[in-house]
């Protein structure tokens, strides 16, 4: 399989202090780096194409360190994550599932020891689709403060021979989540869910 081929990265990052209650004491930080890469599937249908995957490592390994410089550069302080792919028009679908195992990996291996699943989620859209990336906690899925989603997307990507790949990391749970369910402080961390 070819290298990918990179035309850009684009780095997002928010500071959210409240979401209409009290400010918080520290905002929340989310970030994304999205990758803009060439298809080298597009036009046709190709019947092998899994062999891509083991090319997007060095990718997903470099923009999980990327990401967690842009939000300071300690591994300790994220909390959550997700991935996601928008593919471009002469594309299919399963071209972003692609990514599953390249991100995903990629994030575990940048953070440590990081037991959930990534969640992630991708779709075919044109240039400046937007993509609503899930966000769990890195260590039990079931921790319901950290659900949230991070919205990215680029003006100019992805075009019809492209794909956006993207990363999401969070430093915490959602700003006000009070909905209660299972605490952070109280994972077990025994199979990624609890």
């Amino acid at each position: 399989m070819p290298e990918p081929k990179l035309r850009k990265f684009v780095t997002l990052v928010e500071e959210i202090f409240h979401e209409g209650g009290p400010v918080a004491a520290e905002p929340l930080k989310r970030a994304a780096v999205l990758a803009v890469i060439e298809n080298p599937f597009a036009g046709r249908y190709h019947e092998e194409i899994a062999g891509f995957m083991k090319d997007l490592e060095p990718l997903g390994l470099d923009m999980a360190r990327r990401l967690i410089e842009a939000l300071g550069g300690d591994r300790s302080r994220i909390e959550g994550y997700g991935k996601g792919a928008i593919v471009g028009q002469a594309g299919e679908l399963e071209h972003g599932a692609l990514w599953h195992v390249p991100g995903g990996y990629a994030m575990r291996e940048a953070l440590g020891d990081a037991k959930a699943i990534v969640p992630s989620t991708k779709k075919v859209g044109g240039p400046g689709a937007r993509l609503d990336v899930p966000v769990t906690h890195i260590n039990a899925s079931y921790v319901r403060s950290h659900f949230d989603a991070m919205e990215v997307g680029v003006a100019d990507a992805p075009r019809a021979s492209e794909i956006v790949l993207a990363l999401v990391m969070t430093t915490g749970s959602r700003v006000h989540a009070r909905v209660g369910g299972l605490r952070a402080a109280d994972i077990k961390g025994e199979d990624g869910l609890r």
